[in-house]
């Protein structure tokens, strides 16, 4: 074989070689190019009882989204934006309860032609609206004990679709959990409280996406609930009865210790109860009765309440004689009208009042926030995602 005839050959294996090669890059190139576009919507056309909370979205392959919109039966349209690559298209506020929507718009694929964004679905109608309210304001400091509590007003029958729906985020790691109890006359709550008391200045965030969240029994959620609040000072007060003394202490430091007189030990309807109390609110003045003991609108001044069955932290001139000595009240802490304004002026809600050492403990039965008495295990096991 010559030289001349051997080069002959290598070039023609050579361009044969690259022939080929052009020939399956034209026919692929082709085939992506003519490849229709596919355009696909969520929720599908045809889905009924959608939440209005669902993410929409509208999808193109192989090509790119030229037109789109989202419309109700009165024409409305549906706020949305359109990805950078113009190929997805996404609804940016929620839809409505009980509505029809229709897409519409038109996609366009690489060889230029354009097919139309079509399509419709409809929103579930609720049987009923369920609201909310928590017990937190916005912008609120509170104690380390606080709990939020979340009070629907009506039964929630699917409480794990409405727990999903509800976070809370600390800006200090904390462990804490969702409890359902009792309906209070057929009424839902849920509270969340850590497992050990927050630390002062956690900065807490609370977001419940309600509106949307299916309740169970065709009743569904009216709107989102958000809160702000930061955990203030760390103040617990330590009130062993058998002291007869009531003490504060601060971020770790006694900052008052006063003569107290506590429930009377031997009646069992006047003892004040032993576990973990918290400041719910406070009154410069408050009125109470107790008919059975024979006082009616009795004036009650720098009251400060720490449970519903009527315990107080109180100023009782009437018991200043045995204040630091003896136990003669009916369930309350009684102070100097001096100490209890002192101690009055310093309360903020969620702060733990540690009664100790009486002889009945405290129990759901005492009011809404028994939260500290309930172990941390039964506490968890009464979530509804546990």
């Amino acid at each position: 074989m010559t030289r001349a005839w051997w080069w002959y050959m290598r070039m023609r294996k050579v361009l044969s070689v690259a022939l080929l090669i052009w020939i399956v890059v034209l026919v692929v190139g082709c085939r992506v190019a003519t490849q229709p576009q596919t355009v696909a919507t969520s929720p599908p056309t045809g889905a009924t009882e959608v939440s209005p909370a669902d993410p929409v979205t509208v999808t193109v392959d192989n090509g790119k989204l030229t037109q789109v919109g989202l419309t109700n039966t009165e024409g409305k349209s549906v706020a949305g934006a359109l990805s950078e690559d113009g190929h997805s298209w996404t609804a940016t506020e929620p839809l409505g309860y009980g509505k029809s929507y229709t897409y519409v718009g038109t996609a366009t694929g690489a060889d230029g032609k354009t097919v139309p964004v079509t399509g419709s679905f409809s929103t579930v109608k609720p049987q009923a609206l369920v609201s909310g309210t928590l017990n937190i304001h916005d912008g609120d400091t509170v104690g380390v004990a606080a709990p939020i509590i979340l009070e629907f007003d009506d039964h929630v029958a699917d409480q794990a679709a409405v727990q999903r729906a509800l976070r809370v985020q600390t800006s200090v790691a904390t462990e804490g959990s969702w409890a359902w109890l009792a309906d209070d006359n057929g009424r839902s709550r849920v509270h969340w409280r850590s497992k050990d008391y927050l630390q002062a200045g956690t900065q807490v965030t609370v977001a419940a996406k309600l509106y949307g969240a299916n309740h169970g029994d065709g009743k569904w959620g009216q709107e989102d609930l958000n809160l702000r609040f930061t955990v203030g000072r760390a103040q617990i007060v330590k009130a062993d009865v058998t002291s007869h003394r009531l003490v504060v202490v601060r971020d770790g430091k006694v900052v008052m210790d006063f003569p107290a007189s506590y429930g009377l030990g031997s009646d069992p309807e006047r003892v004040t109860r032993s576990g973990t109390h918290v400041v719910m609110s406070k009154s410069p003045l408050f009125l109470m009765s107790n008919p059975d003991y024979g006082y009616v609108n009795f004036p009650s001044h720098w009251s400060v309440r720490i449970s519903n069955n009527g315990e107080f932290i109180h100023a009782n001139p009437e018991t200043t004689g045995v204040q630091g000595s003896a136990n003669v009240t009916h369930g309350c802490v009684n102070l100097s009208t001096a100490n209890a304004k002192e101690y009055f002026d310093s309360a903020i809600f969620g702060d733990p009042v540690e009664v100790t050492s009486s002889r009945i403990a405290m129990s759901p039965a005492d009011g809404d926030i028994y939260d500290w008495t309930v172990p941390w295990d039964k506490w968890v096991s009464t979530s509804a995602l546990n």
